[in-house]
């Protein structure tokens, strides 16, 4: 049922990509601003109540809601787990800003993909070269598919019904939305949201790095992961940025002009400049990471059957 659920889910998100923002997001951002009001005083405490009583409420409705329907139908939890994926996992929730970075360069609209990244990352790339939108692209791109699909897929096999999809979803938005604020008026309010993310990506993040580096050069993206992931500012995006670079004998990272000055970065993989023809590599590693996954599943499932 977990495969099937999962393979239903991410041939629905090809066919018909969902607009998260409108679906998922807005309700979310406007559910996050009622919960700030009410509890924000600017301590940790009440940070940590505020992210338990969204994230355990919606996550053990979720759980409920799906043994229910087991109850009344098997077939009904299937298609309320598929519902749930489909809003929570997807490839094409962002991946239209890299397939139009992509295509920008490949035609020669340096000004276009500059604007595109702009409008994918924040920040303004007016002096960037080719190679460095590239270079961010395909950092973003990796990142981005961790935290749509990779990530959502380990949790909603791990617990129970989609109640692992809607911890990763919510942990990861609340993780952004209040953990990443800085603001004196805010004061420690998103710490715990920030650790608690930080926490429940740990375990993920590494088993996605994992699977670049088995359907990738697998040499390199250790040796990166090793002894480069340690330098980037954020430990999970390092480690899978420094992976998926060695797996794709890519360069990333390095100073980049972002926003009217240089940013200095370190060092990420190893090999060729970046460019349009490694953003194309990288979607094949993507999905051949994919792949994978879900052929360890499809095994799991398989040992189980023959297991009883």
């Amino acid at each position: 049922m977990t495969l099937l659920s999962l393979i239903v889910a991410l041939l629905l998100e090809q066919v018909r990509p969902l607009p998260v923002r409108q679906i998922v997001l807005d309700p979310l951002h406007r559910l996050s601003g009622v919960l700030v009001e009410r509890f924000n005083d600017g301590q940790a405490r009440n940070g940590v109540v505020a992210w338990l009583l969204v994230v355990v409420s919606v996550v053990a409705g979720g759980v409920l809601a799906f043994f229910l329907l087991w109850l009344v139908h098997p077939l009904l939890a299937v298609v309320f787990n598929i519902a749930v994926l489909y809003l929570t996992m997807g490839f094409r929730q962002e991946s239209h800003f890299f397939t139009d970075i992509h295509l920008a360069l490949r035609m020669g609209e340096l000004d276009r993909a500059r604007s595109l990244l702009g409008e994918w990352r924040g920040g303004q790339y007016v002096g960037a070269s080719s190679s460095e939108v590239a270079r961010l692209a395909i950092e973003e791109g990796l990142v981005a598919a961790h935290r749509n699909v990779f990530g959502v897929i380990f949790w909603f096999i791990v617990l129970p019904g989609p109640s692992g999809a809607l911890l990763y979803r919510l942990a990861r938005f609340l993780g952004e939305e209040w953990g990443e604020r800085t603001d004196a008026e805010f004061g420690q309010f998103g710490r715990f949201a920030r650790k608690a993310f930080e926490m429940i990506d740990w375990l993920p993040a590494r088993l996605t790095a994992a699977s670049f580096s088995v359907v990738g050069d697998f040499e390199d993206a250790v040796f990166c992961w090793r002894t480069q992931s340690m330098l980037w500012a954020d430990r999970a995006s390092g480690i899978l940025i420094a992976a998926g670079a060695g797996a794709l004998g890519v360069r990333l990272g390095m100073p980049v002009h972002e926003s009217g000055e240089i940013v200095e970065r370190p060092e990420m993989g190893v090999g060729e400049e970046a460019d349009a023809d490694y953003m194309q590599s990288t979607v094949g590693l993507i999905w051949r990471a994919l792949v994978l996954c879900l052929l360890m599943l499809a095994l799991l499932v398989i040992a189980g059957w023959v297991g009883t």
